[in-house]
């Protein structure tokens, strides 16, 4: 699906010390924010998707999530120095009008009056004396906004943006807290249509004609559970995609990767053009499947439904979104690819290869880590403690857990205290991954040692 795109981010994977995870669906994301709502895909007529993904890294926060999500977004902000130049200029232009409509309503202002006084009818408005919005400076990227905040910057910003959050887990819980209807808007923002916000004492209502933002951000396992299942059940999780691999071992990077290159490729994304529309306005470029694509997409399609019905709540709701999630990441691919080669004329559809490539991603990456992070949230508390010590036996190649050791030296999340320790322990007991060896030390009265014996088949080593 990467194409010859892959070395580099395998590189950048490598120098931010981060799993190459993070770093390819950072990428796919970044792409998407800056096609935006410059060119859509369509299977067949009467439905197209926008390119707008959304992307969560799963990890403690040990894992190098943010380094590569920063390595691989970092080219934005000397793309970002240019747009403020250029608005600098627009910014200039635009103060110049705003003092030649104040000079022309002035005399509008003069005429009127001298209108009412000779009885005379009232003289209409010139176009060069209404004052025109202040330009707003082109944002590839927000951080930290809300959804006001975000709505005046795609005012001015008819391609969308990327909100980026080092931590999503903050922002998917503040919907409801902090933000209403914070959660309608994020909703929205997702489908890419036209939106209007009414804003108290204003003038007038924000308009904004791609209310279409890309999402991206980090989120830590102890948090999944509370963040996936608060708030209604609207898909609003089932619209991202996911990365959970194994944390790196720590080393040195063997090659520098080419961060102009990534640049490059970004700045030709970012430059793409607009259609026409018959208004004068810009409008999308469409993007439509090649015949045999159309084909393997409603094959595909169909077995994608299959077992719907028999699935857990939110894996459903992923599966019901996979369809359309897999037409935006096609097109993505089709164009990254394209930016990537530096030459050649823009693809104005979306081959079988790249569509065969992004549903083979789907389905040996897509769908079995969201399977893992569904089914870990909706576990309950002692059996996710009981998990993440588990998940610590095998890293560590721990042959006996001293249950004072869990509380007091691991660190784990989760197990703080002694009640939840006690628990995930007796869970893995009747697991079979444990059994309890405790003895007192010598003839001495007392408690005895809380230690466990590791089932050695865990490790592989066999016995029971």
């Amino acid at each position: 699906m990467f194409g010859t795109t892959w070395g580099l981010i395998a590189e950048i994977a490598e120098g931010s010390g981060a799993p190459v995870d993070y770093v390819a669906l950072s990428y796919i994301v970044a792409c998407a924010s800056l096609i935006g709502g410059k060119r859509r895909v369509s299977p067949w007529g009467g439905w197209s998707e926008p390119c707008i993904v959304w992307a969560a890294c799963v990890g403690d926060p040990s894992s190098n999530k943010s380094p590569a999500i920063d390595a691989t977004t970092g080219p934005f902000r000397m793309i970002e120095t240019d747009h403020a130049a250029s608005h600098d200029e627009r910014l200039r232009q635009w103060e110049a009008t705003v003092e030649r409509a104040k000079a022309e309503q002035a005399v509008w202002v003069e005429s009127v009056k001298q209108a009412t006084k000779d009885n005379a009818g009232t003289p209409s408005k010139p176009i060069d004396a209404v004052i025109p919005d202040e330009p707003v400076r082109r944002r590839l990227m927000v951080m930290d906004a809300t959804p006001e905040a975000v709505g005046a910057i795609l005012s001015g910003n008819p391609s969308g943006t990327l909100h980026l959050r080092d931590e999503l887990a903050g922002w998917l819980l503040s919907f409801d807290r902090y933000s209403p209807g914070g959660r309608e808007f994020w909703l929205e923002a997702y489908g890419g249509r036209a939106h209007v916000i009414d804003r108290k004492g204003s003038k007038g209502p924000l308009r904004i004609p791609f209310n279409g933002v890309s999402v991206l951000g980090g989120i830590q396992p102890e948090k999944l559970s509370e963040c996936l299942l608060s708030g209604s059940d609207d898909g609003l999780v089932a619209r991202f995609l996911w990365a959970w691999p194994r944390p790196n071992q720590f080393r040195r990077p063997r090659s520098v990767a080419d961060i102009y290159k990534l640049e490059s490729i970004y700045r030709r994304l970012d430059g793409l053009s607009w259609d026409v529309a018959n208004d004068g306005s810009n409008a999308p470029v469409t993007l439509e499947l090649d015949p045999k694509a159309v084909d393997l997409f409603e094959e595909w399609g169909r077995d994608n439904d299959k077992g719907m019905d028999d699935a857990g709540a939110l894996y459903k709701g992923f599966l019901g979104k996979l369809k359309g999630l897999v037409l935006r990441l096609a097109l993505t691919a089709e164009l990254s690819r394209w930016a990537s080669s530096g030459f050649g004329q823009e693809p104005r559809s979306i081959s079988v290869a790249t569509l065969g490539a992004t549903i083979e991603f789907v389905e040996s990456y897509a769908k079995p880590t969201a399977l893992r992070v569904f089914g870990d949230a909706a576990l309950p508390v002692v059996d996710r403690n009981a998990a993440t010590l588990a998940r610590y036996i095998i890293k560590h190649g721990l042959r006996v857990v001293n249950a004072r050791d869990v509380h007091k030296k691991y660190g784990l999340p989760g197990l703080k205290d002694t009640g939840a320790v006690s628990e995930a322990l007796a869970a893995l007991e009747d697991a079979d991954w444990l059994r309890n060896v405790g003895k007192r030390a010598g003839e001495t009265a007392g408690r005895p040692k809380a230690d466990y014996a590791v089932n050695p088949a865990v490790h592989g080593r066999g016995g029971a």
